[in-house]
């Protein structure tokens, strides 16, 4: 089952505050950490980033609840991060601009490890559906599918190779990407491959970033990326459920229903509609209902 990760916040490996985010202290309800050692961090910081880092992971608590991961810049940067004590209470990584000619590189030093890996997609490679394909194959290879957490979606790497900015006032889907995505859904989704949204870079127009996040979700996006920690909660009270769509979703997937009934004025279709219905379900656990229909509880 694609599990539902809601928000993931990216936080600069360098930042002053990282020991105490990463151990819960400082926003404590944040489920999903992303330590970041790539674009957030300029080349001449580079070494003091993983100095931070390597202090940091010394001292983490490993009964945290969020999710732990570091971006890494690269295969030189994995392997300095994989001989930090500590590394093995992290997750795992987030991998940067992975093509099917450089995924091996990565994997090959967290083979005998038990990190799970979230490569971005974000190189011209993803305009192109054979390349898909056929990166897809090598994550579907054996001893390795397993390891795929999620794939990110590195939505401004992308524009930027169009030589554009995402425009204020419309959602990533109405720019050219939004085919891109489309086409990612399809060619990762029927696979068991789950996606994250990208960023959405404006923090002053929440109004917007609502409507995106809830055209991530029609995606069928399992997360999206934080940029700041105000944007964790607008974005995962829309990963919270209505009781009405828990309901039809526990009503698919009781054994006594029949094979198409009507609920809630649609038609309900037990054999397609169980997917739907058990992530529906695992979404509720994970994030909790809606108070009342558009309001978080």
């Amino acid at each position: 089952m694609l599990k539902s990760m809601g928000a993931s916040l990216y936080v600069p490996a360098n930042h002053k505050d990282l020991a105490q985010i990463a151990n819960g202290d400082k926003l404590p309800g944040a489920r999903s950490l992303i330590f970041c050692t790539e674009d957030a961090i300029a080349d001449r910081e580079l070494s003091w980033s993983l100095f931070n880092l390597s202090v940091v992971l010394a001292n983490m608590r490993s009964e945290v609840a969020a999710e732990r991961f570091v971006r890494v810049r690269n295969p030189d940067v994995m392997a300095r991060v994989l001989a930090m004590p500590g590394v093995e209470k992290l997750t795992g990584f987030v991998l940067p601009k992975i093509t099917r000619h450089n995924f091996e590189t990565y994997f090959r030093l967290v083979r005998d490890t038990g990190h799970v890996l979230m490569p971005t997609l974000e190189t011209a490679e993803v305009f192109s559906d054979s390349e898909m394909q056929q990166l897809r194959a090598v994550f579907e290879a054996p001893g390795v599918r397993h390891r795929i957490l999620a794939l990110r979606i590195g939505g401004n790497d992308l524009l930027a190779l169009l030589g554009l900015r995402r425009p204020r006032g419309m959602t990533i889907y109405r720019t050219p990407l939004g085919p891109v995505i489309a086409r990612l859904v399809t060619t990762f989704r029927p696979y068991g491959f789950a996606l994250t949204a990208p960023v959405f870079e404006y923090l002053d127009l929440p109004a917007l970033l609502d409507q995106e996040v809830l055209e991530d979700l029609a995606h069928g996006m399992v997360g999206k990326t934080a940029i700041h920690p105000t944007q964790i909660g607008p974005i995962e009270q829309h990963y919270q459920v209505r009781p009405q769509d828990l309901a039809v979703a526990r009503a698919i997937l009781d054994e006594a229903s029949p094979a198409v009934f009507r609920m809630d004025d649609a038609m309900c279709e037990v054999a397609t509609h169980r997917a739907w219905a058990e992530r529906l379900v695992e979404q509720s656990h994970r994030f909790g209902p809606t108070s009342m229909e558009g309001e978080p509880s």
